[in-house]
């Protein structure tokens, strides 16, 4: 079966954790002598089910990527728009985009997936598998098993409470990847009610609740680029996987 998948990646963060200067924004911060979100495009690139790929980005960093697209020849990015001033703000910016071209040429995505521009990582079959996932069960978000143990803060936040049980317990990634048409509805109803989630899963979940949605278990190789430890571990992963990778190619 043929999917036709739309990317949305996020990257107007300014990353306040990772303590840049002068606003930098931690998506051009290079790893392995490329910027962040050159790796995050590439991935994107070349998956077989994305047909095109919308990025939200601050408007001083557009130009920026309009000329790394053309440098790479990065053909599937569609649109490089200007962010909101939440994270869900640029995903919307972008849907609204999305929603005219759908308009204007009376055709539709299958689904629409929703990256952070600070995830480098993810690999082109691990975003083809999320895209098959989300048109089987209607919505599939990547997460991993975490490596410490969580505990909840009690009333008095100066000691902690209960200990959930880990086993039952996963962290959230991205690509998160939804029917287009579910993902649509969700973030117009969250726009009307004024409505802000901690991600597009908490949207459906809010708004669709008979909506399942599909776990796809991932290495703990898709980081997400936060704070300055993360640069240096970033290096060393990407050092592995393109070891991995040249392997692969003298198979």
């Amino acid at each position: 079966m043929t999917i036709t998948a739309y990317a949305i990646i996020a990257a107007s963060g300014i990353g306040k954790r990772m303590q840049l200067q002068n606003g930098q924004s931690k998506q051009l911060l290079e790893i392995g002598g490329f910027p962040v979100i050159y790796h995050t495009l590439n991935a994107f690139e070349q998956a077989s089910t994305i047909a095109s790929v919308h990025i939200a980005t601050r408007t001083e960093n557009i130009e920026t990527l309009q000329e790394m697209a053309m440098s790479f020849g990065f053909r599937k990015i569609r649109a490089i728009i200007e962010g909101g001033k939440e994270r869900q703000d640029s995903i919307r910016n972008c849907i609204r985009f999305i929603e005219r071209e759908m308009a204007n040429s009376r055709t539709s995505p299958d689904i629409i997936m929703v990256h952070d521009g600070a995830r480098p990582f993810i690999r082109p079959s691990e975003i083809d598998d999320i895209s098959r996932l989300s048109m089987q069960y209607g919505a599939c978000v990547p997460a991993t098993k975490p490596k410490d143990t969580i505990k909840f803060i009690a009333s008095d936040p100066g000691f902690f409470g209960e200990t959930p049980d880990r086993n039952r317990l996963l962290q959230v990634q991205t690509p998160q990847s939804f029917r287009s048409g579910l993902l649509i509805q969700a973030h117009e109803q969250a726009e009307l009610e004024g409505w802000y989630g901690t991600d597009d899963a908490s949207l459906v979940e809010r708004f669709f609740p008979e909506q399942e949605i599909r776990v796809y278990e991932t290495g703990y190789h898709n980081l997400k680029i936060t704070t300055p430890e993360d640069v240096e571990a970033a290096e060393a992963i990407y050092r592995r996987l393109r070891a991995g990778d040249e392997t692969v190619k003298q198979k």
